[in-house]
């Protein structure tokens, strides 16, 4: 799953990297935590007259989806995270898949080991952040809730996969990571069904994070400064690629 986040890049860097017209300044949030605002991109209407960029825009929506059949939310599980393998067939996500698919910034996630409870070892909690870039963009989805006086809440969720090998040996789920050149097919939804951008649902290369252990402050909602992403101990070490099987020991030329 992912529980907690990071944005520290600057309004411009993530302006340039997710390609938008216009993006108003943000303070750097070093420990974003469940029902508070993130930042989240969707498909604009069109692009604007004489611009190469694509019209895409970045609204602030509550981290925690509430599908719009709800009836009061206080009686409803908070939806932070999406498993991708079945996000098109769940009710609370099966409308949003098809028509408000979004893309949410980060500097990187967080995520704990916690170990059997009989092996006697301590949670470790992971500052998990791309190796090359100051930017990821995870998988999203949204929905606007209306309550019974008219009132609308702007709400999103983070999908999950099954993690790669190297993230696996902390948790065995992580955010879907939508590379650069599949923003606009991850966006479109006008065109695109879930069922054309299924493929984009796969876990990061084995060397896309890097894992940094760190201290427990990124437990407490309240410590919000850079301390949180101090390194305790080394990074993990990226696992080795899967040795191929070369065909039951048979020779072959290719």
């Amino acid at each position: 799953m992912c529980g907690r986040f990071s944005l520290t890049a600057t309004p411009e860097e993530v302006q340039e990297f997710l390609g938008l017209l216009e993006l108003e300044g943000f303070p750097a949030r070093y420990n974003i935590a469940p029902t508070q605002p993130i930042l989240v991109v969707v498909a604009g209407d069109r692009p604007e007259a004489g611009s190469n960029l694509p019209d895409r825009k970045a609204v602030l929506v509550r981290w925690g989806l509430i599908p719009g059949w709800v009836k009061d939310p206080n009686d409803f599980p908070l939806l932070i995270n999406a498993r991708s393998e079945t996000a098109i067939g769940k009710a609370s996500f099966r409308a949003a898949m098809r028509h408000r698919r979004v893309l949410v910034p980060a500097s990187g996630f967080y995520e704990w080991h916690r170990p059997a409870k009989e092996s006697g070892e301590k949670s470790q909690a992971y500052w998990i952040k791309p190796r090359h870039g100051k930017i990821v963009a995870f998988a999203g989805l949204m929905e606007t809730w209306s309550s019974a006086d008219g009132s609308e809440v702007d709400t999103g969720a983070i999908l999950t996969v099954g993690s790669n090998r190297t993230i696996g040996r902390i948790h065995d789920r992580m955010p879907v990571v939508i590379k650069a050149e599949d923003f606009e097919r991850w966006l479109d939804c006008k065109s695109a069904e879930p069922r054309h951008v299924a493929d984009l649902l796969v876990p990061a290369e084995e060397d896309f994070f890097e894992a940094v252990p760190v201290s427990d402050l990124v437990n407490k909602v309240k410590n919000t400064g850079p301390e949180v992403q101090a390194p305790v101990g080394e990074s993990l070490v990226v696992a080795e690629p899967e040795k191929k099987s070369s065909g039951g020991g048979q020779m072959s030329l290719f």
